[in-house]
C-alpha cells in the first residue's frame, strides 16, 4: 500500500520515487490518504489561505464530508464545486477539464468579479492504465483532496478553495517508476478576452540575473512564463511543477527580447498548451495572483518525511506582470502544428 503525504502546492516538494516509498497498488484504502493541513509560505501566501478562502469549500457528488465513494456512484466524469473554483474530473484518469474561477466576491479576488475559465482541461497519458477503485474523499474546510488506484496505478487531486494562492495539483504514481505526460491546454471560453495565454513576463525577463532580496539572502531573478488574459490586471497564474520537466515545442518557437538587444532569448512554449513530463510521485500544481509572480529560493528536493526546513518561509519579492502583456511577449502560435485543428490530446515531441 502506498502511504501519501500532503505536500505544500508551490514550496513543498515532497514527492517519492516508487523505490523509496513502495509501489502503487491496486486498491487505495482509507488509510491510504491522510488529509494533513495544507502548509502555505508565510507573506502573500498567508493572505491566500485567510481572506482569499473566506467562506470557501467543496462539494463533490453530494458530499461536503469525508467519503468513499463506490465506483458505480461516479459516472464517467463528476464536478468538483466550491465557492471560488469549480473543475470537472474524468473518473477514469482523474484528469479535469473546465477548471473555473467563479468570480465569487473577494477581498483578493483576481478576476474582476467574472467567472473566468482557466484550464480547458489538465490530463494525463497513463498509457493504457485507468483508475478502477472506490473514489476516496478527505475534506477538510476549504481542503480537498481525492484519489483513486488501479492496477500499477495511483492518483491523488488536491485543491483549496480560494480565490488565489496555491489552489490546485495532480500527483501520479505508477508500479513501473516510469514518468507520465501531463498535457495542460488553457481555456479559451465565448468571451475574447477571457481567453488565456502563456507569456513570457516581461517583469522578469528585464530583471534576469540580477539579485534580489529574499529574508536574510539574495536570490537571482529567471526567466518567468505566466499565463494570464486581457480582462482582468490581475489575472495571473503560473504552472508549478515538482520532479516534472516541461517538454520542448520544435513548433514554437519564439524569440523574447533580452536586455541584451542582440542576444534574445529563445523560448519553446507554445502559447495554449503546455506538457510536463511528470515523475512517478511528482506532482503538477497551479498557483494564482501574486504568489505566481514572486521571486523565491528553489525548496530542497525532499523525497519523504518532509519538514519545516524543506519549505519556502519569508517574505519574497514580488515583481508582478504587465497589463495588457505585449504581443510580443505572448507566446505563439497557441498549438503545435499537429493541434492546430483544435485536438486537445496530447501528441508525441521530443523532449526538451
Amino acid at each position: 500500500m502506498v502511504m501519501r503525504r500532503i505536500c505544500h502546492f508551490r514550496t513543498t516538494p515532497c514527492a517519492r520515487t516508487a523505490g523509496e516509498n513502495g509501489r502503487a497498488s491496486g486498491h487505495l484504502g482509507t488509510a491510504a490518504l491522510v488529509a494533513l493541513p495544507l502548509l502555505l509560505a508565510a507573506g502573500a501566501a498567508q493572505a491566500a489561505s485567510s481572506e482569499g478562502c473566506e467562506g470557501g469549500g467543496f462539494t463533490v457528488l453530494g458530499r461536503t464530508q469525508n467519503a468513499t465513494l463506490p465506483a458505480s456512484a461516479l459516472g464517467t466524469s463528476f464536478r468538483v464545486q466550491g465557492k471560488y473554483a469549480q473543475f470537472d474530473v474524468d473518473s477514469a484518469t482523474l484528469g479535469i477539464r473546465n477548471f473555473t474561477l467563479t468570480g465569487a466576491p473577494n477581498p483578493l479576488d483576481i478576476t474582476g468579479g467574472v467567472p473566468t475559465p482557466v484550464f480547458a482541461s489538465k490530463l494525463p497519458d497513463h498509457r493504457g492504465l485507468s483508475l478502477t477503485s472506490s473514489l476516496t474523499v478527505e475534506i477538510k474546510e476549504t481542503e480537498i483532496e481525492i484519489g483513486r488506484t488501479g492496477q500499477n496505478l495511483s492518483m491523488k487531486i488536491q485543491a483549496k478553495d480560494c480565490a488565489t494562492g496555491g489552489i490546485f495539483q495532480m500527483e501520479v504514481e505508477r508500479e513501473d517508476g516510469t514518468p507520465t505526460l501531463f498535457t495542460h491546454i488553457l481555456a479559451e471560453g465565448a468571451n475574447p478576452q477571457l481567453k488565456a495565454f502563456y507569456f513570457d513576463n516581461r517583469n522578469f525577463r528585464n530583471r534576469e540575473g540580477d539579485e534580489v532580496p529574499y529574508k536574510d539572502i539574495t536570490v537571482t531573478v529567471p526567466a518567468r512564463v505566466n499565463f494570464g488574459n486581457n480582462f482582468s490586471r490581475k489575472f495571473v497564474g503560473r504552472d508549478s511543477p515538482q520532479v516534472a520537466t516541461r517538454r520542448s515545442e520544435p513548433d514554437c518557437v519564439n524569440l523574447i527580447a533580452t536586455r541584451v538587444p542582440t542576444s534574445p532569448a529563445t523560448v519553446r512554449h507554445c502559447g495554449g498548451v503546455s506538457r510536463w513530463d511528470v515523475a512517478s510521485g511528482g506532482r503538477m500544481g497551479q498557483v494564482m495572483g501574486e504568489d505566481a509572480v514572486e521571486v523565491a529560493p528553489p525548496a530542497t528536493e525532499c523525497v519523504k518525511k518532509c519538514q519545516a526546513q524543506n519549505r519556502v518561509r519569508g517574505r519574497s519579492t514580488v515583481l508582478g506582470f504587465p497589463f495588457p502583456v505585449n504581443p510580443e511577449d505572448q507566446l505563439q502560435p497557441r498549438f503545435p502544428r499537429q493541434q492546430q485543428a483544435g485536438a486537445t490530446q496530447s501528441v508525441a515531441t521530443n523532449p526538451q
